[in-house]
């Protein structure tokens, strides 16, 4: 289907009192409906944008027109996950590290089901111990202290989906 045929159709589509359209030609089948003030809609999946390289000039010049907004540019993937992003704050003489999400994913606090925590409030951690777990799209990402202290709070339920850079412990570090 041609895009300026398909911007033409909506428009008249858009002007018109006619609430379902359906066409098919050249093997692509088109459905468009309107939706009334008094339906209530709901969307089960979030839309998503796709970055097209280059290297396929017509359909890249297709995809950019206005239809979604523009995608930051595309982080360098490496093959071992981004150590968790961090913060220091000072609260009242205690020096508190945040351990926060690299990825998005559901947070566990034990390798397994029925096995011990990786760490409980109150727990003595060095720079490399394991705290948690982040799967994602089924991997199992250890999440290590890139400090040593104490934990002293544990900011997410066992089993929570997280969210990227979400803040899931703090740290008391060492004096």
């Amino acid at each position: 289907m041609d895009l300026q045929y398909l911007r033409r159709l909506l428009k008249i589509f858009d002007e018109s009192s006619a609430v379902d359209l359906e066409i098919e030609e050249e093997g692509i089948k088109l459905r468009i409906s309107k939706v009334s003030e008094h339906h209530q809609v709901s969307f089960p999946h979030t839309p998503q944008v796709v970055h097209i390289p280059q290297a396929f000039p017509s359909v890249a010049s297709v995809a950019a027109q206005p239809i979604t907004a523009p995608s930051p540019p595309l982080a360098q993937s490496s093959a071992a996950p981004q150590p968790p992003a961090s913060s220091v704050t000072t609260d009242s003489e205690k020096s508190l590290h945040q351990i926060c999400s690299p990825i998005v994913g559901t947070f566990y606090r034990a390798p397994a089901p029925d096995a011990d925590p990786f760490v409980q409030v109150g727990t003595r951690v060095s720079v490399g111990t394991t705290l948690c777990i982040v799967e994602a799209m089924k991997l199992m990402n250890e999440i290590e202290s890139d400090v040593a202290g104490t934990v002293v709070k544990i900011l997410v339920e066992n089993g929570q989906p997280v969210e990227y850079n979400q803040p899931l412990m703090l740290i008391e570090l060492e004096s």
